[in-house]
Formats: C-alpha cells, structure tokens, sequence
C-alpha cells in the first residue's frame, strides 16, 4: 500500500527526539502547519482564530519543528476545524500564516504496538461499505512508512482506496509523540487549496 509521506528530515540523534517530545504540549487535539520561522506569528493568529470562535482557553505550542504546532481545545478537533473553515470562507484574509490544520483524536508514544491500538480504537469509524487510506506525516523518526502502514492496516477488514477513499487513516508522527485520526478528507483544512476555491 502506497501512500503520501512526508518526511523532515531524519533526527540528529536522540537528544533531538526527546527535545523535541519535551517541549511541545503531551495531549494535542490539532497539528497546524505554517511556512519554517513564521511558528511565531501563526500561534498568534491561532490564538486569535480561537478566540472568535469562542474558544477562551486553547493552549498552542511550539513542536520543537519548523513549521509545525500543537493546540490543545476543549473543542472537538473535526468540529474545530469546520469553524475554521468557515471563518475562512467568510474572511480569507484572516489566515496569513496558518496554512494546514489537522484533527487529531488519540496522541500515543511513538510505538508500532500503540499506533496499532490507536488505529484498531478508531477503526469503527470506518463503515462496512466505506473505503479507506492510511496517510502517514513523519517527522524526526527513524520508523519506515511502509512498516506503519502494513503494521495498522493488517487488521482493518474494509477496501483500500488510495485515491478517493471515504476515510483517511491519519498518522502524524511527531518526534516521540504520534497523532491518530480517522477522518474524512476534507476534515483536514488546507487554507491554500480553499482559498483557491
């Protein structure tokens, strides 16, 4: 099973990975993306963005990766990002520096054996007649793509679709933290692409 990946670059060593898993919040419910050196200015616009939703008490934070963040919301993920989306549609020029923002559901350590329970956890998700894709972002982890695929997919008993699935397996990999979801695709905002729209 193919799939996208992206990968950051392997770690330096380990003191890197677990800088990187000290520094960045333990429990995220979203993984926002901007442009590397702009961390800064896209927290700030995050924070801004949660507050018009009503959002009083988000925690944002640095992952220790250019271009990557962590939030925390007392909202759920996939919901989040709707309002997200519509704030979008309405007013695009709100978004300047945020340009992706992932849904998370369960955050593990970076382990096979407990991305494999995450994924099992969220599988009901995926109906009898629905197809699915398992998407992996890696970032400073030495881990194979092809391993985390066939490792979470051997037990999913539902077609593959690489193309046009009904539901992504999301795995995004943060140093020795990983994120997993099972969402539709457009669950997952990418702010270029829609404001393309």
């Amino acid at each position: 099973m193919a799939n996208y990946t992206i990968s950051l670059g392997k770690p330096k060593s380990l003191q890197q990975i677990l800088y990187v898993a000290q520094i960045m919040l333990k429990e995220f419910n979203l993984l926002v993306s901007t442009s590397r050196g702009y961390e800064r200015h896209a927290s700030s616009e995050l924070r801004f963005l949660f507050e018009k939703m009503g959002e009083t008490s988000p925690a944002v934070d640095r992952t220790g990766i250019s271009g990557l963040i962590a939030a925390k919301t007392n909202m759920d993920a996939v919901e989040a990002v709707r309002q997200f989306r519509t704030i979008l549609l309405k007013s695009p020029y709100e978004f300047r520096f945020i340009l992706r923002i992932i849904p998370i559901e369960k955050v593990v350590p970076t382990d096979l054996d407990l991305i494999q329970q995450a994924v099992a956890e969220l599988t009901p998700k995926i109906g009898e007649n629905e197809t699915f894709r398992v998407t992996v972002e890696k970032r400073f982890t030495t881990t194979h793509t092809k391993d985390i695929i066939e490792k979470v997919a051997a037990n999913i008993k539902r077609k593959v679709n690489l193309t046009q699935p009904d539901k992504i397996i999301l795995i995004e990999i943060v140093g020795g933290l990983t994120g997993v979801s099972v969402a539709k695709p457009d669950d997952v905002l990418s702010v270029l692409k829609e404001k393309l729209l």
